[in-house]
């Protein structure tokens, strides 16, 4: 991976004294977030320069669950956001990294991730499937988190009741909500988000 010498940027930085000190700031933000060792393949989602006020992130990427600038996480219900970060470390612990793939949305991306699923599954019943509508997405409300990869939603639908963390979909790995007490046991999962 290129990481960016924040040197260089200073020193071809011909803006006033304040400028360049914040631009540099920015820079070595930026150079250390992506540079990290705890970072995941790739720059952070602020890095790549994309719009995430609507709670997006790019299908290529997940986020850690302490990014807190990110509203995906900012924005999730504060008591999934705790449970979810204890399972976080305890799976650290045990060789597995917990991504974020998606936490909160707009109701406009939920709307718009229904609009993709009409027109990939050809009906809005084959979407309902997989995708809620705005009103009735655990997302929407800050309810739900999706975790990746394969291996870290594995070791939550195992591990999660631990932490209060249910798989809600049974076609859905990914999907979880906060649906017992820590320790508690989880409904059975419905067979997909129409039911």
């Amino acid at each position: 991976m290129f990481c960016p010498s924040v040197s260089a940027r200073a020193d071809g930085d011909r803006r006033s004294g304040r400028q360049a000190l914040a631009a540099v700031a920015g820079v070595l933000v930026v150079a250390l977030s992506a540079c990290s060792p705890e970072s995941p393949i790739g720059a952070p989602w602020h890095a790549k320069g994309r719009a995430a006020e609507d709670g997006s992130i790019p299908a290529d990427s997940s986020i850690s669950p302490y990014d807190s600038d990110h509203p995906a996480i900012a924005r999730l219900d504060p008591e999934l956001l705790s449970a979810v970060r204890t399972a976080a470390q305890d799976a650290r612990a045990a060789g597995v990294e917990l991504r974020v793939t998606s936490g909160w949305r707009s109701k406009a991306y939920q709307q718009r991730l229904l609009d993709d699923a009409v027109t990939r599954y050809g009906s809005l019943e084959e979407a309902r499937r997989l995708v809620s509508t705005p009103e009735k997405s655990a997302h929407v409300t800050g309810d739900a988190i999706d975790i990746g990869p394969t291996d870290a939603a594995d070791w939550l639908i195992r591990h999660g009741r631990d932490y209060g963390l249910c798989q809600t979909y049974a076609n859905e790995m990914w999907h979880f909500e906060l649906s017992t007490a820590p320790g508690g046991e989880c409904p059975v999962p419905r067979d997909d988000a129409a039911g």
